[in-house]
C-alpha cells in the first residue's frame, strides 16, 4: 500500500436528497409498527445520510413524547450527533445493526472534517472508539466511496486531509449561529476589500509620482543637451576667430614670416657684386 492515497475526486453525488424522499413519502402514511420500520430502513440505507425532513414528519414527531421516544431520538442522533455520544448513552437509544453503527460512524467522520481539513487518526480513532488503525482506513475509505467526503490518507504522518465533506443536518436554533459567522465572514471580506483599495490608491499614487519625476528628469536632460549644444558651438566660433584674424588686421602670417628672412641673406655678396661694377 502506498503512503498516500487520493481518494474521492469525482464531484459529490446530486441526488442523495432522492433517496431520502422516499422514506419521507412513507412516513406521512404510516403509523406504528409501520411507522418505526421505516425509520429503521432510513438509518440502515446506505445512501441516506440526512434525516431533517424526516425528522420534521408530523408522524415522527409524536414519536418524540410517546413509548417509542427511542426512535425518534435516534433518528434525532443520525441527524445531528456522534458515535461516541451513543456510546456514551446507549440505553437512550434503539439497539443499532451493525449497518447502522457503521453508518454513524461515517457521520462523525463527517462532522470531524466539517470542522478541521486534517485530522489525525489519534483523533479519529478516539471518536470513533477504534483501537485498529487497518480498520480505522477501511472505514474512512467506504465512507469516501460513500460520497460523503473526499480526501487523502497519509500514512506515513498518520493524517486524514479532507478536501471535501458533506453538510449534515442543521440543528434546531443553530441558525442564528450561521447566521453570526456568516456576518462575521461578510465583515472579514469587507476590510479585506477595503485594504484592497487602500493600496490600490497608495499604488496608483506612487505611479503618479514615478511619472512626474521620470518626466522631470527627461526634461532636464533635454535642457542640459541644449545648454552642452550651446556651448559647445561658442567654443567652435571662438576657435576659428583666433585663427583667421591676424591676416585680416594687417600683421604677418606664417607664410610671410617663412619668406622674410631670405631677403636678409647674404649681405656681403650683395656689397661685393656693387664694388665690382665700377
Amino acid at each position: 500500500m502506498t503512503q498516500d492515497m487520493l481518494l474521492g475526486n469525482e464531484e459529490p453525488s446530486k441526488s442523495k436528497e432522492t433517496f431520502l424522499e422516499k422514506f419521507c413519502v412513507l412516513a406521512k402514511s404510516s403509523t406504528g409498527a409501520a411507522l418505526l420500520d421505516v425509520i429503521r430502513q432510513a438509518l440502515e440505507a446506505p445512501n441516506v445520510f440526512v434525516f431533517g425532513e424526516l425528522l420534521a414528519e408530523p408522524s415522527v414527531l409524536q414519536l418524540k413524547d410517546g413509548p417509542d421516544s427511542k426512535h425518534f431520538e435516534t433518528l434525532n442522533l443520525f441527524a445531528y450527533g456522534t458515535y461516541k455520544e451513543y456510546r456514551a448513552q446507549p440505553g437512550k437509544f434503539i439497539d443499532l445493526t451493525p449497518a447502522m453503527q457503521k453508518k454513524l460512524q461515517h457521520l462523525t467522520i463527517v462532522s470531524l472534517a466539517i470542522k478541521a481539513k486534517s485530522i489525525p487518526y489519534a483523533l479519529l480513532l478516539s471518536e470513533l472508539e477504534i483501537d485498529n488503525v487497518r480498520h480505522l482506513e477501511d472505514i474512512i475509505i467506504e465512507a469516501i466511496y460513500a460520497d460523503i467526503i473526499h480526501g487523502k490518507l497519509f500514512q506515513n504522518t498518520r493524517i486524514l486531509e479532507v478536501d471535501y465533506a458533506q453538510g449534515r443536518d442543521i440543528p434546531p436554533g443553530y441558525t442564528g449561529h450561521i447566521v453570526e459567522t456568516l456576518q462575521a465572514w461578510v465583515n472579514s471580506c469587507d476590510s479585506v476589500s477595503n485594504c484592497i483599495e487602500m493600496q490600490i490608491k497608495y499604488a496608483n499614487a506612487e505611479k503618479s509620482k514615478r511619472l512626474m519625476n521620470k518626466e522631470r528628469v527627461e526634461q532636464d536632460l533635454i535642457n542640459l543637451k541644449k545648454v552642452l549644444k550651446s556651448q559647445t558651438s561658442d567654443s567652435d566660433e571662438s576657435m576659428q576667430i583666433d585663427t583667421h584674424g591676424p591676416g585680416t588686421s594687417g600683421g604677418l602670417g606664417q607664410s610671410e614670416l617663412r619668406k622674410k628672412p631670405s631677403k636678409l641673406r647674404n649681405p656681403r655678396s650683395a656689397a661685393v657684386g656693387l664694388k665690382f661694377s665700377k
